[in-house]
């Protein structure tokens, strides 16, 4: 079984669908970016596919071993951060709420699991500092430590690198690229096509008719493969 999959999916709010069939299916390593328009429902269907919001119609799928709930999801960047007032360590642990349940605290195993997400990210050392203090690269690397903290298995980016720098644009990408090589599958949203798809090996485009294909075959129909390999 695909580790999630969509069959005749539409997305929107209020019974009011902003775009419809969309089908795909991705395993466990598989790396998709998602391109469109402004408005084409990009955002709307990473908010489903996350359980954020409820399908218009349709069906979303998810292996036996993945909770909707328990989905690495990263947003778009927000003005509310740069005031956010949580530690570097309060935000990375946060992740770990959906596996708390019940229970007021997090236990040694989901504290050990922020520790070696935040030296996984390069953020040994930060832990006291505030969130709302950090670089645009630092907070973005914060919050994959945080996505990681609530699961291995798939990470879900609207625009990870939207106002970051080419430097810091370029060691976010390398970050992502190297989790989905330890094997997490991601999920990303990207205006930035001529960095973002050179990483991908699957492509989902919205611009009104709904095509997946892999990255290869978006290349060719656009003659784009000698750019990228180039």
């Amino acid at each position: 079984m695909a580790l999630i999959s969509c069959k005749d999916l539409a997305v929107g709010y209020d019974n009011a669908a902003v775009a419809e069939n969309i089908t795909f299916e991705l395993n466990e390593g598989d790396y998709l970016v998602v391109i469109g328009e402004n408005g084409s429902g990009k955002s709307t269907l990473i908010k489903t596919l996350c359980g954020l919001i409820k399908p218009v119609s349709g069906n979303v799928s998810y292996d036996d071993g993945l909770k909707k709930t328990c989905v690495g999801y990263l947003p778009q960047a927000s003005e509310d951060q740069k005031d956010f007032p949580a530690s570097v360590w309060e935000v990375v642990v946060s992740g770990c709420l959906s596996s708390c349940g019940l229970r007021p605290f997090y236990n040694k195993k989901e504290k050990a699991l922020a520790r070696e997400n935040i030296e996984k990210m390069g953020l040994k050392g930060m832990e006291k500092r505030r969130f709302g203090e950090l670089s645009g690269g630092q907070k973005q690397r914060v919050l994959l430590a945080r996505a990681l903290c609530a699961t291995q298995k798939l990470l879900v980016l609207d625009e990870p690198v939207s106002g970051l720098d080419p430097k810091v644009t370029a060691e976010t990408y390398e970050i992502v690229k190297r989790l989905n090589d330890e094997g997490v599958t991601v999920i990303m949203i990207s205006h930035d096509l001529t960095s973002a798809v050179g990483y991908s090996d699957h492509v989902l485009v919205m611009d009104g008719t709904i095509r997946f294909c892999t990255t290869k075959e978006y290349l060719e129909t656009f003659n784009l493969k000698e750019k990228y390999n180039g």
